[in-house]
């Protein structure tokens, strides 16, 4: 590389940064729970076609008000009954549900009356209100809580397409919400967790970026104590992060919960590439070469296991397509391709700095004197006396892994990524406490039998069986269906009274109810609400707690097997769906596509091992010590408790991308060494006082950014950095014990490696 290159290099590269740079004020921040649903599945379509009949379960609002003195109070039903009606004028609310504008109708000869469930004008009337809403037992735990202190508001609104409509509305039910002055509310809903969700993103990434500057100014300062060695690889790693982020601004890629990530991992990354290029350029100048040719053998040295290692960590990002959740497999794309930008810019920006720059200083220590090649001959030594202890203690990992790995439960909740104090997630504990859930239910109804509708006897009575059962098992609350109005009729042709809240029981029972019933019928209040094409498809909807993904698939798997025994018939199906039993789905697919892509990720390691040395023990060499640090994370997981899910599932194959990156290049300065002619002890010793340092710095940059993680508000996230960490410790101290004992142990015969 001439000078001339080496400016025309640095030039090209400053015109895309700068290109990138105009970009990013176009970089959005997003959270669509709805993306996050498993793709090409059949019961994701079944819903889309289910919410173009009904609605969109997640289009809501929950807004409940808490009062010490109980919800009978006028003061407080009179600000319950003007926050009702100034949402109900609100043009982006399609409905609202509320204690204060409901009505039950009576019907008798002199014609139909609607009731108004409480009276908030009327004080001397609530006691008796009270008592009436307490006779009805569909109205407790859903509407009204049991100890009678807290009430909810059921908003549905539309489906929002922008945050800042969003945002707009979410201002103007906060705006209203100060203006009634309630003693204290509680809002849930999609909508509004978005946002808080959104900001939260907003903000950490900012606290990523910056302590993962500091982190590597404080890693490179400590490493190299010479200002260039901190700021030359402090501003490859930043050009190589404002590339990817600028790519996904053009293509339209939004930063969600995953993605924000990013550049975390691209300092971290990006910093190894610079680290082992850095490294070997100076460890060449210490032995007498002079800058150019330290620069063309570091290159030529440390090129291919770099271009190797890119290769195995972008392939580890690139197994996360297989998932079957679209955040999930542009989290791994744009990942990958992040990591080929790293190593790209990392091998053209630096050697061009590297020529243009007056070489640094270096110590006039022999080699072989140094702090770094005394303590690794040292660690070499050791390790070398004591092969069987190490392979007895590695065992010994494996068998409590193994154990560890049997106690993993595979579960989630919908917002467990936050703490338990945050406002957001005590929301959402406080309906699920109180007032029947925070989680949308959905089950379809669907009447095979064309003579017959949703209305007909022998379908409502199936259809009350199902809603019994879910009442009882599956401890659905705020139960609605079609069976809501023919209850709510029949209750009314008897003069109101509470104990008549039930589907008719006989023939007689049923023609009280035909003329009313088919008055709604004509107005068509209930088409796309709870009917749908011509009253043939159904819906019963509600709400449950949030109780975990794993007890939600148990009991929908038992749903079904209820179900199956004794309901269906020819008649009416009953299917599962809605987006909570989409999101529970997820954890269904984790440990198959985690397992799909750890076996990808494990066969290009190991093409990439035997086209290098053409040995097939080598593969195995390569392989094993870097499944050990995996099964050592996954029993940490099963033994403390450490759920997998969503965010914990991706660990896996990232880390082993990442972590055979040291294990590939330890094996490529060996293979040159061998190469030379020397035995196979010399070039162990050789490559593992030449490529320790590299490796270990490497390795505590890497775990160090990943620490960064930590700091995050979103458990997910913690649990994210924490693992990757771990893994990434517990491959250094593989690579630099069990690795060189199994080189030893499997070619201690053979004078080069691949002979």
């Amino acid at each position: 590389m001439t000078k001339k290159l080496a400016v025309s290099t640095i030039l090209f590269i400053l015109l895309i940064t700068v290109l990138s740079i105009s970009q990013l004020t176009s970089l959005k921040f997003n959270y669509v729970f709805e993306d996050f649903f498993p793709v090409d599945d059949p019961e994701l379509e079944f819903y889309k076609d289910f919410s173009t009949k009904f609605e969109n379960d997640n289009d809501y609002l929950l807004i409940g008000i808490e009062n010490n003195q109980g919800v009978f109070k006028r003061d407080l039903l009179t600000k319950v009954k003007y926050l009702t009606d100034s949402l109900e004028k609100l043009a982006e609310v399609q409905s609202v549900v509320s204690i204060t504008n409901i009505e039950l109708p009576i019907i008798s000869k002199a014609g139909i009356f609607n009731i108004p469930l409480v009276h908030p004008s009327e004080p001397a009337r609530l006691e008796a209100d009270s008592t009436r809403l307490y006779k009805q037992p569909h109205f407790i735990g859903s509407l009204v809580s049991d100890d009678g202190k807290s009430t909810v508001l059921v908003i549905r609104h539309i489906n929002f397409t922008s945050k800042e409509t969003t945002d707009q509305f979410l201002e103007i039910i906060q705006t209203l919400l100060q203006q009634s002055e309630f003693e204290q509310y509680h809002i849930a809903g999609k909508t509004y967790a978005q946002g808080i969700f959104i900001g939260l993103i907003q903000e950490e990434l900012m606290t990523f970026i910056s302590a993962s500057v500091v982190l590597v100014i404080l890693f490179l300062g400590l490493a190299y104590r010479n200002w260039w060695g901190i700021v030359i690889p402090l501003l490859i790693v930043s050009v190589s992060t404002i590339w990817i982020l600028g790519f996904m601004a053009i293509t339209g890629k939004s930063l969600d919960i995953l993605m924000g990530l990013l550049p975390t991992i691209m300092f971290v990354v990006g910093m190894s590439d610079v680290v082992h290029l850095k490294t070997k350029y100076i460890e060449n100048l210490r032995n007498g070469d002079n800058k150019i040719q330290s620069i063309k053998t570091a290159a030529k040295e440390v090129g291919m296991a770099t271009f190797l290692t890119s290769l195995t960590t972008s392939v580890g990002f690139l197994t996360l397509y297989t998932a079957s959740i679209r955040p999930i497999q542009e989290f791994g794309l744009y990942t990958a391709l992040g990591v080929v930008i790293a190593f790209v810019v990392t091998f053209t920006l630096l050697p061009s700095c590297m020529l243009l720059l007056p070489a640094p200083s270096i110590s006039v220590k022999v080699a072989h004197k140094t702090s770094w090649i005394k303590l690794l001959g040292r660690c070499f030594l050791g390790v070398m006396k004591n092969k069987t202890t190490v392979l007895v203690s590695s065992a010994a990992l494996v068998l409590i892994s193994v154990y560890g790995i049997n106690q993993i439960v595979v579960n989630t909740y919908l917002i467990e990524d936050l703490p338990n104090d945050h406002p957001l997630k005590v929301s959402f504990n406080f309906f699920d406490q109180k007032l029947g859930g925070s989680r949308p239910f959905e089950v379809a109804v669907q009447v095979k039998d064309s003579s017959k509708t949703v209305f007909s006897p022998e379908v409502a009575s199936k259809i009350e069986e199902v809603s019994e059962y879910l009442k009882s098992s599956h401890e659905v609350g705020g139960l609605r269906s079609s069976n809501s109005v023919l209850k709510a009729l029949n209750q009314a042709v008897n003069s109101g009274s509470t104990d008549e809240y039930i589907l008719p029981e006989g023939t007689k029972e049923w023609k009280a109810i035909e003329r009313p019933l088919k008055r709604i019928r004509i107005k068509g209040d209930l088409e796309g609400k709870l009917t749908a094409n011509g009253e043939r498809t159904g819906r019963i909807t509600g709400w449950i707690d949030d109780i975990g993904s794993a007890i939600s698939l148990e009991r929908n798997a038992e749903f079904r097997r209820f179900v199956d025994r004794t309901i269906a018939n020819k008649d009416v199906d009953f299917v599962l769906t809605g987006t909570s039993n989409l999101i529970d789905k997820n954890n269904r697919y984790l440990a198959e596509n985690m397992m799909k892509g750890l076996g990808i990720a494990f066969a290009v390691v190991a093409l990439i091992a035997g086209l290098l040395f053409r040995s097939f023990r080598m593969v195995l060499i390569t392989l094993i010590p870097n499944i050990i640090p995996l099964m050592m994370v996954a029993g940490i997981m099963g033994i403390f408790g450490i759920t997998l899910k969503l965010s914990t599932s991706i660990v896996f194959t990232i880390a082993f991308g990442i972590a055979v990156d040291d294990t590939i290049h330890f094996t490529s300065k060996l293979k040159l060494e061998l190469d030379k002619g020397k035995s196979l002890i010399y070039a162990l010793k050789r490559t593992y006082l030449s490529t320790g340092k590299a490796i270990i710095v490497t390795s505590i940059i890497l775990s160090g950014g990943f620490l960064i993680l930590i700091l995050s508000s979103f458990g997910g996230t913690f649990f994210t950095g924490l693992l990757i960490s771990l893994t990434l410790i517990f491959a250094l101290i593989i690579d630099l014990t069990l690795l060189p004992t199994f080189i030893v142990l499997f070619f201690k015969r053979d004078r080069k490696l691949n002979q």
